[in-house]
């Protein structure tokens, strides 16, 4: 009986230049191109992200939704039908959970054409890497991109554009970054040299890097932290920008960089936190510069959009989870379904995609409690305090110890939720 209360409270918790160059005025390397918008199919893998406690009060969440929700319309409205497709806003549409309806639908219809068609022959490898980070985090395989009849494989492509503009010393360093952190996601780890080369620049002269730069090779270091043997090296370099960008803040208000480096500043800071504790970030003051801004160029808002939501690029690659609810109490019935979710995704999460795609059977009601949402209620079915019966959650038949707000399943987790008594 103990044990069993214990588990319905915890449940409630639930682009180089090589050497030291100047930074030149398009630091970002890359163009920002408005979308345009045709096409009717669409994807459900997604649900609305969680969005974080930036500010600590109802009045500031509700500012934060507002913003979140105001950008991701701009961000949409920018979409052009006669322009290409924006890889960059496709990807930050998908870590803030806005997939659904037609303009994500044709971003993600026409950035594989535009990847079939062009990505051997006219892309940059920094343009093939954010069309591989927008896949991903599409769900979609960058590996098997078919469209017009054709399919590419991007990450060969990819390799070997980055490998060519190396060598030719036309690549810099901001998509050298974007590259390696492509390519650390689809766990691709034989790009040791070009690993090598950003943490040495980030570390012996990171000052004629832009912001945005920095950041960006701060996002490709995290991931290949533990895929290299030069672990000292990189944990030095981000130890050392990180601290560089918390002074900065600190000293300028809350400001890094300059406002349109502050989205990739802010996805830097909350992917490496392990790299400058135990110092401490003050959230509230970086995202104070964000709340004031009136953001209206698109890049800028794909940049900033996906710290906003707690997420970063690194949040890109996504997970397969199979999600299945039974009751064996009483009319019996026993579902299953597999989802796609962003890596890191929380189970609440994933149970929302589950609803997504197939609301009649994976419908389901939560409520608000002082540990998190309580799942009260799977396919119309609610627990009942008279019979002592509610929703419990297993991972391998193995009580979850975290609530459904908070644990993370892992790929190919297979998470039940089984209607049980205590």
């Amino acid at each position: 009986m103990a044990y069993s209360i214990g588990v319905l409270l915890v449940l409630a918790s639930a682009m180089v230049m090589q050497g030291c160059g100047e930074c030149h005025s398009s630091c970002s390397g890359s163009a920002d191109r408005p979308v345009t918008l045709q096409g009717d199919e669409w994807m459900m893998h997604r649900a609305p992200a969680d969005l974080p406690s930036v500010a600590q009060g109802c009045q500031a969440a509700g500012a934060h939704h507002h913003l979140v929700q105001e950008l991701l319309h701009r961000m949409e409205k920018s979409v052009k039908f006669d322009e290409p497709p924006n890889p960059s806003i496709l990807l930050a549409m998908n870590l803030a959970g806005a997939t659904h309806g037609h303009v994500h639908s044709w971003l993600l219809q026409e950035i594989k054409k535009d990847a079939v068609e062009r990505a051997q022959t006219d892309m940059m490898s920094g343009e093939v890497a954010l069309y591989v980070l927008a896949l991903l985090s599409s769900c979609q395989d960058p590996r098997f991109v078919h469209a017009r009849g054709k399919t590419v494989n991007l990450i060969p492509i990819l390799k070997q554009k980055m490998n060519d503009e190396i060598s030719r010393k036309v690549i810099n360093w901001y998509n050298e970054s974007l590259d390696i952190l492509a390519l650390c996601l689809v766990k691709e780890y034989d790009i040791q040299e070009a690993v090598e080369a950003v943490a040495e620049k980030l570390w012996k002269c990171r000052s004629s890097l832009c912001v945005d730069t920095q950041a960006m090779a701060v996002l490709a270091l995290v991931c290949a932290y533990k895929h290299t043997d030069k672990q000292d090296l990189i944990h030095d370099a981000l130890k050392a920008v990180t601290n560089d960008f918390l002074d900065e803040q600190e000293s300028s208000n809350g400001m890094i960089g300059n406002i349109y480096s502050m989205g990739l500043a802010l996805q830097a800071l909350e992917a490496s936190s392990e790299f400058y504790a135990p110092r401490k970030w003050d959230r509230a003051q970086a995202f104070s510069v964000v709340y004031s801004h009136d953001y209206q160029q698109p890049m800028a808002m794909a940049q900033v959009l996906p710290a906003l939501v707690d997420k970063s690029y690194l949040n890109a690659a996504a997970i397969t989870v199979q999600f299945s609810i039974t009751n064996t109490l009483k009319n019996y019935f026993h579902y299953s379904t597999s989802v796609c979710v962003p890596h890191h995704s929380t189970l609440l999460r994933v149970m929302k995609v589950a609803r997504n795609e197939k609301p009649d059977i994976f419908c389901f009601k939560t409520k608000e409690e002082k540990l998190g949402p309580f799942v009260t209620s799977i396919h119309r079915l609610a627990g009942n305090a008279t019979e002592r019966t509610y929703w419990q959650f297993f991972s391998c038949w193995s009580p979850l110890q975290e609530g459904v707000g908070t644990y993370k399943p892992k790929n190919w987790e297979h998470i039940q939720a089984i209607f049980s008594t205590y």
